[in-house]
Order: structure tokens, then C-alpha cells, then sequence
């Protein structure tokens, strides 16, 4: 329960952190959501960019992602966002690396700023989080477990089916009955008689006592 939780809190804080990032400042006093998408295949240029056309779009998808994978108890669909937010953000870096000629840190704001690591880090949330997340449970089959071992109610109860094993089917050995010989009850009623040989009765067929007369009595 605890890890299913931690799990849950580190996915939104890792979504909502991909998310604000392209609203703060990534490079240079340069917002995420200023850069395009386009330039991180083409290379970085100093145009601006739309909202959907800029750095927070797949950043969005992978706040969706997120939340569908929590929905849907969906490991892979958390971890996919993670990977979205990661990849691009790695990606802008490369991007930004080649036309700056290089990459630096600094503290009066012309360096990687904390944009990029709000991304960084909302990316391996992403990722950590779907570690913790249990995802969906599967039953498993035992082995030499069969759909006939799971005994089902006889669909008519009556003289000659009073249990629910049916024959050729269930029973202890897979013949029908509860004695696993075709018999259904301790009585005659039905399969084989409680002697298996036949017998309606204990007296068999033939040999049943007649009925007694009460005229003379």
C-alpha cells in the first residue's frame, strides 16, 4: 500500500514538474517553451516558437501519459513518459551544446538554468515511479490445473442428477459422479447404480420385492 502511494506522488510531482519546466528559464535567460521542436532536429536557432509548436508540447503529452498509465495501472505507460521527458530534454541539450559550442553552468543566469533541471529531474520520477507502481495483477494457472477441475452446479437438479460432477467430466477421477464410476448417488438414482453393475436399487432390476396388498388386512 505504502509503495503503491509513493508511487502515485512521485509520478504527479514528476509530471508536474516535465510541465512547468518549459516555463522557466532553460539556457541563458531563454525559456523552455521559446525553443521549438523543429530546432532540435535542425539545429538551434534564436526565432521564438508557438505554445504548440514549442518545447512544452511533448512535455504535455507526457503529463497525459502519466495520468492515463495511473488510470489504467499501467507501468510501461509511466515509464514511456519518463523516457519522452528525458529524451527530449538530453536531446535539446545536445542541440544546444553544438551551436553554443559547448555547455556551461553558471551563476549569474547565462548557463543551464533550472528549466532543464525541473525537466531532468520530472523525467527520472517518471521513471523511478513506475518502478514503485505494482501495475496490473494476472491470475496465475497451476499446473495441471484444467477448465473441468472447476466443478460447476449441474444445470437441473432431479433424481438422476443430484450432484453437480456430470459424467465423462468431473468426479475424482474424471468418469462422472461423486464415486468417479459413473454413479450418482448412493441410491440408484440415475448412472450405474450404487453397486455398478446396473441396479436400479439395492434388489437390482428384477428382484425387487413385490408391493404389499392391504385389501385382506
Amino acid at each position: 500500500m505504502i509503495r503503491n502511494v509513493l508511487g502515485w506522488i512521485l509520478a504527479l510531482v514528476g509530471a508536474a514538474a516535465a510541465v512547468l519546466s518549459p516555463f522557466r528559464t532553460w539556457y541563458d535567460g531563454r525559456l523552455g517553451r521559446d525553443y521549438r521542436i523543429g530546432d532540435l532536429f535542425g539545429g538551434i536557432t534564436d526565432s521564438g516558437a508557438p505554445v504548440l509548436g514549442s518545447l512544452l508540447l511533448p512535455f504535455a503529452f507526457a503529463a497525459l501519459l502519466t495520468l492515463a498509465g495511473l488510470l489504467l495501472r499501467s507501468r510501461a505507460a509511466v515509464a514511456l513518459a519518463g523516457i519522452v521527458v528525458l529524451a527530449f530534454t538530453v536531446l535539446w541539450m545536445v542541440r544546444v551544446g553544438q551551436a553554443r559550442g559547448g555547455l556551461t553552468v553558471d551563476t549569474d543566469g547565462t548557463g543551464l538554468d533550472v528549466g532543464v533541471a525541473l525537466a531532468l529531474g520530472g523525467g527520472v520520477l517518471l521513471l523511478l515511479a513506475a518502478v514503485l507502481l505494482p501495475g496490473r495483477r494476472r491470475r496465475r494457472r497451476v499446473d495441471g490445473e484444467h477448465d473441468h477441475d472447476r466443478y460447476e452446479p449441474a444445470r437441473q437438479q432431479g433424481p438422476d442428477q443430484p450432484f453437480p460432477w456430470s459424467p465423462g467430466q468431473g468426479g475424482p477421477d474424471g468418469r462422472g459422479g461423486p464415486y468417479g464410476d459413473g454413479r450418482d448417488d448412493s441410491y440408484g438414482n440415475g448412472r450405474g447404480g450404487p453397486y455398478g453393475d446396473g441396479h436400479a436399487g439395492p434388489y437390482g432390476p428384477d428382484d425387487r420385492p413385490p408391493p404389499e396388498d392391504h385389501r385382506y388386512r
